[in-house]
């Protein structure tokens, strides 16, 4: 979620910033302002999910281009926030907070318009814009609107379970929304949001500005290459791997994020300081959570195209089939949570994963008539399980030790990490997934909505066999990520039991 899938700010929230802090009622207008953007930011994340069958079928939306449109929302979120809370240092916290829900509604109101999938990717595009410029300042205002205590406290667990419930919202909401309306209403859904929002900004405090620049060259390049990486996996997963546009993808992209490193070594005011990555935990921590983002990203990918594809559910139905996805999280979260104190952080994350592993295998094994109850239900319960407890020791070992005014971008670069592991396993994944597919009956999604509209059902069977195998090979794969993680967590993380970091912020859970 995308599962997947919280952002923190890339400067110390902690500090209290000079001005006055609004009293009473305000103070409430103020926690449901922070609360609304968080939520509609995180959400945004798994809400078009649901409704991917209904893109695809009512914009043509061929099979490796459908994951853009979850793809292209991740990329520019994970890309570019640490440039957002960059930003907000330079420009306030509070301008760059309305500028970013700003264009996040903007960009809402184009995609629920959007006549075809060109100008449906690029609106998903300046949402993620949006997104990355307010949500790493909503951190931050929380600490300069709400007094130290009892009120901050209370607005710091809000924002938390913002994004906890955010990717579960996202999916019942998604699933309400199409099918009681239409796909464009998870889109148009935003707009009232955004402009109470950016009605409620008033009661926000500003945050004290800070000296510095904006690394513009780290984030062209950073980004660049990213996209570049991703559209050559895509490309050479539809095309073959020789083909020339592929080819020159990929060379672009070692091109561009080669040029990152290099100016992140060199900036003075760097989008990525590469200090943080010099200790093994947090460099581990970051690794591990990039393998987490690239296999619960596609598990909800892939599930929501089984589910209403396959087995023939309903949006409605399939939002809160993934209850247990969520309930499973939570959990997981909660004992971890207290487990820190006591255990080393791999000796929780490690066997979480091993478990999550297990979950996917299992789902791997779904055929086109599988039964909610008896297989889908337990598997994601046993996934959520072991995905939750690797959330909160893979958090604190990015805080752990790092200088205070470090410590938001510590967290940053945790979610940034998972953002883009989400979007390049995706990539990955669908591409493996059509292969599979196509491998047993070319063309094969297609070939299953021509079959449902003319009713010819041994073509129908044919084409949910394939597509279902090569769901499955997608489980597989994602299984061998949640390994992968393992591998990371036991090599690199070595930190001993800790304490909660102040300053730690909640990661994305979708």
């Amino acid at each position: 979620m995308s599962a997947d899938s919280t952002t923190t700010t890339p400067a110390a929230a902690g500090a209290d910033a000079p001005g006055v802090h609004p009293g009473g009622r305000h103070l409430g207008l103020a926690l449901f302002v922070i609360a609304a953007a968080q939520l509609m930011v995180v959400l945004d994340a798994t809400i078009t999910n649901i409704a991917l069958p209904a893109i695809q079928t009512d914009l043509g939306v061929t099979d490796a281009d459908l994951a853009w449109i979850v793809n292209s929302y991740a990329l520019a979120f994970g890309g570019l926030m640490l440039l957002g809370g960059k930003a907000g240092d330079l420009f306030g916290r509070r301008r760059m907070f309305q500028v970013g829900i700003g264009v996040f509604t903007l960009a809402s109101l184009l995609g629920g318009f959007a006549p075809d999938e060109g100008l449906l990717i690029g609106a998903r595009i300046l949402q993620g814009v949006g997104a990355a410029l307010a949500a790493p300042s909503a951190l931050a205002l929380i600490t300069t609107t709400f007094p130290a205590g009892r009120s901050r406290n209370t607005a710091m667990g809000v924002y938390a379970a913002m994004g906890g419930v955010g990717a579960t919202v996202g999916m019942l909401l998604g699933g309400v929304l199409t099918d009681a309306l239409d796909w464009r209403w998870v889109f148009f859904i935003n707009i009232p949001i955004g402009l109470a929002v950016l009605a409620g900004t008033k009661f926000l405090v500003e945050a004290e500005r800070h000296p510095g620049r904006l690394d513009v060259p780290g984030a062209v390049t950073g980004t660049g290459g990213l996209i570049t990486l991703v559209y050559g996996i895509t490309r050479g997963g539809e095309h073959g791997w020789t083909d020339g546009l592929a080819l020159v993808s990929f060379a672009v992209a070692a091109v561009l994020l080669s040029a990152f490193l290099a100016i992140q070594s060199r900036a003075k005011d760097p989008m990525m300081p590469l200090r943080l990555l010099k200790d093994r935990n947090r460099s581990g921590s970051y690794a591990t959570m990039l393998f987490v983002g690239a296999g619960m990203f596609a598990t909800f990918y892939f599930l929501t195209l089984y589910m209403q594809l396959i087995l023939g559910y309903s949006a409605v139905r399939t939002g809160f089939a993934y209850l247990p996805f969520s309930v499973g999280m939570g959990a997981a979260a909660a004992i971890s949570s207290k487990l820190v104190s006591h255990l080393p952080p791999r000796l929780i994350a490690g066997p979480g994963l091993l478990v999550a592993a297990g979950g996917m295998l299992w789902f791997s094994t779904l055929g086109t008539d599988s039964s909610y109850a008896a297989h889908l239900m337990p598997a994601m319960f046993v996934t959520a399980l072991g995905l939750g407890m690797s959330f909160v020791p893979m958090t604190l070992g990015a805080v752990s030790g790092v200088a205070h005014q470090d410590t938001g971008m510590a967290s940053a670069l945790l979610n940034t990490a998972q953002q883009v592991g989400g979007a390049l396993g995706l990539a990955a994944l669908s591409t493996i997934s059509t292969s599979a597919a196509d491998d047993r009956l070319p063309d094969a999604a297609a070939n299953l909505y021509r079959a449902m509209g003319a009713k010819d059902f041994p073509l129908l069977a044919k084409a949910g066999e394939a597509l279902t195998h090569g769901y499955t090979m997608a489980f597989v794969a994602a299984a061998v990520m949640f390994l992968a993680g393992l591998v990371v967590t036991f090599v690199a993380v070595n930190a001993g039991k800790q304490q909660h970091t102040e300053g730690a912020a909640p990661v994305h859970m979708g």
